[in-house]
C-alpha cells in the first residue's frame, strides 16, 4: 500500500502522535510505503484566499472554483497546494488522523480540505461519489474523543459519533470517490488507563494493517438515485 496520512494535532507527544508513530512504524515495517503530512509542523496554512493560486483568472471577483479550474489548466497552484496534490495523487489509501473538536474536524485539516480538495483537479466533470477521482482508492478516519462511546450514543448527550462523522466520511471522501472504512475511535484517551492506551495502539496497528480486507461502509450509487431529481428512486 502507498499510505497519505494527513496528521491534525498541535502537540507531537499526543495520544494522535502516539497513533500516527505507531502506524508509520507497523505499515513501513510490513513492506508499505507511507508518507505524512504533519499539518501543524509544517505550519500549513488553512485560509483560502488568491494565496491559493500563482495565476489568475478572474481578476475582479474571488471565486474560488472558478480560480480552481483555471489554476488546473494553467498549473497555477501555490507550491504548498500543490505539494499535497501530489501526495493524493500518490497514494491508494488516505487517512485523516485528528481529535474529534467541537463535532468536527480541527479547523487545521477542515482548511487542508477547503485547499487542496480543488475543483477539477480533485473533483468536478461528473466526477464524484463512486465515478470519483479516487475510484477504488480507500480512506479512513481515525480520530480520538473527550469522552466515552456512552456520551457518541445514538441516545447519548452529545449524540451518534457516526452522525457527527457523516459529513466527513460521505460529504468529503466519498464524495471524491474513495472507499469509506469503517472509522478506528480512541474513546476519551486522556482519561484512559495506561493499559487501555496500549491496548488501543495495538488495536489501530492491526486496524491499518488489514486496510485491504476491511469492507467499506456502504452506501447508494449513484445508479441509485434518480438523475433528474438526485433523490432515491425507491423513494426514502
Amino acid at each position: 500500500m502507498k499510505v497519505f496520512i494527513v496528521h491534525a494535532h498541535h502537540e507531537p507527544k499526543s495520544f494522535n502522535g502516539a497513533l500516527t508513530e505507531a502506524a508509520v512504524a507497523a505499515l513501513t515495517d510490513a513492506g508499505h510505503e507511507v508518507r505524512v503530512s504533519d499539518l501543524y509542523a509544517m505550519d500549513f496554512d488553512p485560509v483560502s484566499d488568491r494565496r491559493n493560486f500563482t495565476t489568475v483568472g478572474e481578476a475582479d471577483y474571488l471565486k474560488q472554483q472558478v480560480e480552481e479550474l483555471h489554476a488546473s489548466k494553467n498549473d497555477g497552484f501555490a507550491a504548498d497546494i500543490e505539494a499535497e496534490l501530489e501526495k493524493l495523487d500518490w497514494c491508494d489509501v488516505l487517512i485523516f488522523q485528528f481529535p474529534i473538536w467541537w463535532f468536527g474536524l480541527p479547523a487545521i485539516l477542515k482548511g487542508w480540505v477547503d485547499r487542496v480538495f480543488a475543483m477539477e483537479r480533485i473533483y468536478g466533470g461528473g466526477r464524484w461519489f463512486d465515478d470519483g477521482y479516487f475510484k477504488g482508492r480507500r480512506a479512513m478516519l481515525s480520530l480520538t474523543t473527550g469522552g466515552g462511546p456512552g456520551a457518541f450514543s445514538e441516545n447519548g448527550i452529545v449524540g451518534d459519533i457516526h452522525a457527527h462523522l457523516h459529513p466527513i466520511n460521505y460529504g468529503i471522501l466519498r464524495f471524491v470517490g474513495f472507499d469509506v472504512l469503517p472509522p478506528f475511535i480512541a474513546w476519551g484517551p486522556a482519561r484512559a488507563s495506561d493499559e487501555r492506551r496500549r491496548a488501543n495502539i495495538e488495536e489501530y496497528v492491526a486496524r491499518v494493517l488489514s486496510i485491504p480486507e476491511t469492507e467499506p461502509i456502504a452506501y447508494p450509487s449513484l445508479t441509485d438515485y434518480d438523475p433528474k431529481t438526485l433523490r432515491l428512486k425507491n423513494g426514502t
